[in-house]
C-alpha cells in the first residue's frame, strides 16, 4: 500500500484493478475492490492497520466485473452511478463463472464460484459530494469509458481516481464505451484546473498527463478505423483485422497477448455493432 497524498492510499498488488483508500476522521472510503475472495480478505486486513473512523463506504468507479465481483466480501455500503445500479438490476442476483471471452481479468480464474452481487445502496446521476472530512470528495459522472463511469475527485489533495478512463499499459474495454464522450472527458484533464493533480488509473496506478494525451490519441485512432469500416458496411467480424495493428501500440509481457487480443476483439465487435447498427447477418445482406 502506498500513501500518495495525506491519508490517500493506493494498492496495485492485487489482480484486476488498482484499489484506493481514503482514511478520514469519519471512516474509510474505498475505491473499488479485488475480485478474488482471498484478495478481498487480505485487503480488508491491510486496511485495519490504517485506523481512522469506524464507518466504511466503497465506490464502484463503473460496473465492470473486475471491480464489482468482490463487492460483497468488503462488507460495507456501496456507492455507484445510477447507470451501474440499473446494470446490477438487469443482471441475475448471483455471479457465476462463465467467461464470455471479453478479455476481463476475472476470466483467467475459473475457481471464483458463485457470488452474490453487492448492489449499490447509494446512487446518483451527475455529482455526489461526500463530507467525511473537512473537505469533500466529489464523485463525478464522466461517461465514455463505460456505462456509469465516475471519477472520485479529492480537490484538497489534488488527486483523482479515474477508473478505466486512462489505461496506458493495456488495451481499453470498448464493449459499452462511447469514444467521442470518452475523449471529451479526457481533454478536461489537460486543462489548467488539473495540471497539478495526481492521476490514478483504475488498472495502472499513478499515470501522467502525457498518458492522458496518449490515451486520447489511441481512442481517436480506434474511432477513425471503425468509422472507415462502417463506411464500407462490413460485417462486425471484420473488426478483428484491426487487432494486430492496435496491439502494436502497447508493450506488455508475452503471456498477456491472448487476453489483450480477446479484449480488443470482443470490444471492437461490440462497439462497431452499436455505432453501425449492423449485425453480421444484416451486413452480409447489404
Amino acid at each position: 500500500m502506498q500513501e500518495i497524498a495525506p491519508h490517500v492510499y493506493i494498492e496495485t498488488g492485487y489482480i484486476g484493478v488498482t484499489l484506493g483508500a481514503i482514511n478520514w476522521s469519519h471512516g474509510l472510503i474505498l475505491i473499488d475492490c479485488p475480485f478474488r475472495l482471498e484478495d478481498a480478505r487480505s485487503w480488508r486486513s491491510a486496511l485495519l492497520n490504517l485506523g481512522g473512523g469506524v464507518d466504511r463506504m466503497m465506490v464502484n468507479l463503473d460496473g465492470h466485473h473486475d471491480r464489482t465481483i468482490g463487492g460483497r466480501a468488503m462488507e460495507c455500503t456501496v456507492v455507484a452511478h445510477q447507470d451501474v445500479t440499473n446494470l446490477f438490476r438487469a443482471r441475475s442476483s448471483t455471479f457465476k463463472t462463465n467467461p464470455s471471452g471479453s478479455g476481463a481479468e476475472w476470466e483467467l480464474y475459473s475457481s471464483l464460484g458463485t457470488i452474490r452481487w453487492a448492489l449499490p445502496e447509494i446512487s446518483f446521476s451527475e455529482k455526489l459530494l461526500v463530507y467525511w472530512d473537512d473537505s469533500p470528495m466529489s464523485l463525478e459522472y464522466h461517461p465514455g469509458s463505460a456505462d456509469g463511469a465516475v471519477w472520485a475527485v479529492l480537490p484538497e489533495q489534488s488527486t483523482i481516481f479515474l477508473g478505466d478512463s486512462v489505461m496506458p499499459s493495456q488495451p481499453p474495454f470498448l464493449e459499452t464505451a462511447n469514444i467521442p464522450l470518452w475523449i471529451e472527458s479526457l481533454q478536461e484533464l489537460l486543462t489548467d484546473k488539473y495540471q497539478n493533480y495526481l492521476l490514478i488509473s483504475g488498472r495502472d496506478g499513478l499515470v501522467t498527463h502525457n498518458d492522458v494525451r496518449n490515451q486520447i490519441s489511441q481512442l481517436a485512432k480506434i474511432d477513425r478505423l471503425l468509422d472507415s469500416l462502417a463506411a464500407e458496411n462490413v460485417v462486425p467480424e471484420e473488426t478483428n483485422s484491426l487487432v494486430p495493428k492496435l496491439l502494436e501500440d502497447y508493450e506488455f509481457p508475452i503471456n498477456r497477448e491472448i487476453i489483450y487480443q480477446q479484449r480488443l476483439s470482443y470490444g471492437l465487435k461490440s462497439y462497431y455493432s452499436r455505432i453501425s447498427g449492423l449485425s453480421n447477418s444484416e451486413a452480409e445482406e447489404i
